[in-house]
């Protein structure tokens, strides 16, 4: 039974719709900036292997890209290894935008904290902070326990 009531999740949804609703200020959507955000972590990537990365087809990317590019939020060279491919990386407008949607997160998340007491507030930080590095580890670990955990849930169905 799910005590939680799947609230994190929840709250993360409120917090992306009002991320979305303020990235379209500047022009952009949420699956432009996750598009970007995959050039931004691999600078000189493909559009070939962004497709891979994001579940894309082709034409999709391709016109993604081309968007992006007109709006100056990324630019193409020519890779060397392979003259008829384009390497993909993200501008500086494109880096702002990155400090623009965690300025945008920090101020939701701090608007909750508001209904906290000082030390209520700390007590929320550092259980939250177990969670984090919990679930961090376990990413890392490329899921093993909760795998095991779906597959023997699975197994009794």
């Amino acid at each position: 039974m799910d005590t939680t009531k799947r609230q994190i999740t929840k709250i993360a949804r409120e917090v992306n719709k009002f991320t979305a609703r303020m990235l379209k200020l500047d022009g952009i959507g949420t699956a432009e900036y996750d598009f970007i955000h995959v050039i931004r972590k691999n600078p000189g990537i493909t559009q070939a292997s962004i497709r891979e990365i994001l579940s894309l087809d082709k034409g999709a990317a391709a016109r993604r890209a081309a968007n992006l590019e007109a709006k100056g939020y990324l630019v193409r060279k020519t890779n060397p290894a392979d003259g008829r491919s384009q390497l993909l990386y993200a501008t500086e407008k494109a880096n702002r935008l990155k400090n623009s949607k965690a300025s945008v997160e920090t101020l939701y998340y701090e608007f909750l904290q508001e209904a906290f007491s000082p030390q209520e507030n700390a007590d929320f930080c550092r259980l939250l902070n177990i969670l984090y590095v919990r679930s961090k580890a376990e990413s890392k670990a490329d899921f093993p326990n909760l795998t095991r955990r779906f597959l023997e849930g699975s197994a009794e169905k």
